[in-house]
């Protein structure tokens, strides 16, 4: 093992490195990100449809590539941060509002409504002074 790390120091220098950036990254980008979530976004049962876009077909998939890939390394990185210090529920759940799939709304409320997830994004809403998230019952 030791012959394996010494063989490897720029690999572990590196992880080190990217860890210590996504710690410091999540410290800040997950908190923002969760108090601009609406107060209402998990009081219905089923989300509201939005207006037909009126962007054009090549922008609208471009922002959807983009916010895909997004919320896939937010994936990935929340993984990586469950093991690792740092926010990695928050991170994932972050990253799963990001992404778009069939019965995502559903998949998403089942996940704000553990315990754990919802007393932390509560508490953090709390600490930037925004209204706690209403979940129906």
């Amino acid at each position: 093992m030791i012959e394996w790390i010494k063989a490897n120091d720029t690999v572990l220098w590196w992880l080190a490195a990217s860890s210590a950036v996504m710690f410091v990254a999540t410290l800040f980008l997950v908190p923002w990100l969760i108090v601009r979530i609406p107060e209402d976004y998990f009081a219905r049962k089923h989300r509201r449809r939005k207006q037909k876009e009126t962007r054009h077909p090549l922008t609208r998939a471009a922002v959807l590539m983009g916010k895909n890939v997004l919320g896939g390394v937010f994936i990935l990185v929340g993984i990586v941060l469950l093991a690792l210090p740092g926010q990695g529920l928050l991170t994932i759940l972050v990253g799963v509002m990001l992404l778009n799939f069939p019965g995502k709304f559903a998949f998403e409320r089942w996940l704000v409504t553990r315990r754990p997830i919802l007393r932390s994004v509560n508490w953090l809403r709390r600490r930037a002074r925004r209204a706690p998230l209403t979940l129906d019952t």
